[in-house]
């Protein structure tokens, strides 16, 4: 449904999007990760037809988008801070996109009923806008934007402004709404959480240009890159050189999967994959810090003379800072990175 072609865009001589090339297909749901800076909300405003490119083409269903401004685009477009018109009430604001179609006004309020009903609001149109809560304004930003049925629905940070708890539960909703309504979806965020369970497709932004592309489930198994690793808050990340099924690293010769790119790299171990045993065996460690996670608590070790290392370890097991621990290593939670490194 949508494509990108080299889609570049500077400012002041600072390149902001950097030749981009991406295609989002009818009904996947993409979300755009990176940190601040990556470009994710440059790439937002430019389908929405918010910021010209300086070069590239932009198709929307096979439409030169060159020249069409963001009204007539057929996107919509929730941003981070609602923007709800606090002089109308609810179904004014959700009728809004229909009214600047001249929709008849039978069908308007028909098509709010509809919308407040699949947002959890039913009965709703009359409340004003300062009576809602955080989620409940999220909710009708939604309605809004889904209301003139677009094409493609763009989502800026669509959750940012709520608690964690809401974004959690808000995040199941989305999906399954948009899987009901067949939507396709353009989302930034910077949440990997909810990118994680919103997506189909994660792409993974940096400095401009796309540094993975992948399926949630794809992006966490296989880091493209040392930047992609820890962006995703993997730190256990060492240079090594990797021979047969085996890698030369600062921590001692580890464990690598069968078919692991040979030669120098970078190696990320996956905390799951740091397993902690007596310190008469394995590689000698001292525990630092301990950090409740909820489903596990991580542990900062310390060997004598090697990097810092993380383990997630069940919380009936965990040790406490100053124990002296053995570590050994499981090969399934190590990946052989590409040469992209993070600085």
């Amino acid at each position: 449904m949508l494509t990108l072609q080299g889609a570049t865009v500077r400012f002041d001589g600072r390149t902001a999007l950097d030749g981009v090339d991406l295609e989002v297909a009818e009904q996947e749901i993409v979300c755009v990760l990176g940190p601040s800076g990556s470009g994710k909300s440059t790439l937002l405003r430019t389908v929405a037809g918010l910021q010209p490119l300086d070069a590239g083409r932009l198709f929307l269903d096979g439409r030169d988008l060159d020249g069409v401004p963001a009204h007539r685009r057929e996107v919509g477009l929730m941003f981070q801070d609602h923007q709800l018109f606090p002089q109308r009430d609810v179904g004014g604001n959700v009728a809004f996109g229909l009214r600047m179609h001249n929709t008849a006004r039978a069908e308007r309020e028909a098509r709010t009923a509809e919308l407040l009903d699949l947002v959890g609001l039913p009965g709703a149109a009359r409340r004003a806008v300062s009576e809602l809560s955080g989620g409940e304004q999220q909710r009708v930003a939604l309605a809004r934007a889904l209301a003139p049925r677009p094409r493609l629905l763009m989502l800026d940070e669509p959750l940012g402004q709520l608690d964690r708890s809401l974004r959690e539960r808000l995040v199941v909703e989305l999906r399954d709404l948009f899987g009901r309504l067949g939507t396709t979806v353009l989302a930034v965020t910077h949440d990997q959480g909810e990118a994680f369970a919103l997506a189909d497709r994660v792409v993974v932004m940096r400095d401009g240009r796309i540094a993975q592309s992948g399926t949630p489930l794809e992006v966490w198994q296989r880091p493209a890159n040392e930047f992609v690793a820890r962006f995703l808050g993997f730190d256990n990340v060492v240079e090594a050189t990797v021979a047969g099924e085996a890698a030369d690293t600062p921590w001692g010769k580890l464990p690598v999967p069968e078919g692991s790119p040979q030669g120098p790299g970078t190696l990320l171990v996956r905390p799951g994959g740091v397993r902690l045993t007596n310190p008469t065996e394995g590689l000698g460690c001292t525990v630092t810090a301990r950090t409740f996670r909820g489903t596990h608590v991580a542990v900062r070790l310390r060997p004598e003379e090697a990097p810092a290392l993380e383990a997630a370890c069940p919380l009936r097991s965990a040790p406490e800072p100053g124990d002296e621990v053995g570590v050994v290593f499981d090969a399934a939670e190590i990946v052989v990175l590409g040469g992209a490194s993070a600085t």
